[in-house]
């Protein structure tokens, strides 16, 4: 229950999905953790149940997010760990995609990352030793088919970015990207479940343990990137998909 003993995370879209799973779950392992999320309510709520603090941003405001990580690592007393989890979706295809949609779905995803990374940076350098997982998506690696179109281009891109960022940084920081499957989170609670309320049976089928992640299943491998236990590890595109792509 130690494995974060002493370390100092910042968990961006902590006020639920993967992100709140992640804060709950660094928290047990003795991390000081600051939920940021761009509902203030959402990230108190989510702060107050795990001991953590909260701080408000819309992570794609280049202005908000410096001040934000600044107050985060001020209530923490340091920075060690950043965890990119603040994500949105749209399943439009292309003739549904405005150019509003796709400037918005990279500006909170790609952008957004980015900007945390950038606000971070100095701070994570100057711990000495520190950790940034950014969060991907397995159709950035392969596509499940039609549709989707600017959430693909924005996970691919923060696939690409991670290894860039990973070079950079290196080796005071060691920066990887999870990318996930199919979760059972609110973001994805429109197209996962078929009218009776269970998944969607044709989108199980796509992965080989037939089922959909829980949030709690991608934190554990959140976990594993940030803790010592994987201390030779950077810059490294880890799918926790169910299979759907092998490698």
């Amino acid at each position: 229950m130690d494995r974060l003993k002493g370390r100092k995370i910042i968990v961006t879209g902590g006020a639920s999905g993967i992100g709140a799973a992640t804060a709950r779950l660094f928290r047990q392992e003795g991390a000081a953790v600051a939920v940021l999320d761009r509902s203030e309510a959402d990230a108190a709520a989510v702060a107050r149940g795990c001991g953590a603090v909260a701080v408000a941003a819309d992570v794609s405001d280049a202005v908000a997010v410096p001040r934000a990580v600044a107050a985060a690592a001020e209530a923490m007393g340091g920075l060690d760990g950043v965890v990119n989890a603040a994500g949105i979706f749209s399943p439009a295809g292309i003739a549904d995609t405005t150019p509003e949609l796709f400037s918005r779905t990279l500006a909170v995803n790609v952008l957004g990352t980015f900007l945390v990374i950038q606000a971070a940076a100095a701070l994570l350098l100057a711990a000495g030793r520190a950790t940034i997982v950014n969060i991907g998506s397995g159709v950035g690696i392969m596509p499940t088919g039609p549709g989707s179109t600017a959430y693909v281009a924005s996970k691919g891109g923060v696939i690409a970015m991670t290894k860039a960022i990973a070079q950079e940084l290196a080796p005071a920081i060691r920066v990887n990207v999870v990318c996930p499957g199919a979760v059972d989170t609110p973001m994805t609670q429109g197209f996962l479940r078929a009218a009776s309320g269970a998944v969607d049976p044709a989108i199980a089928g796509r992965y080989a343990l037939k089922r959909a992640a829980t949030a709690e299943e991608l934190a554990a491998a959140i976990l594993f990137l940030t803790s010592d236990e994987s201390s030779f590890v950077t810059g490294i595109t880890l799918p926790v998909d169910g299979g759907r792509t092998f490698h």
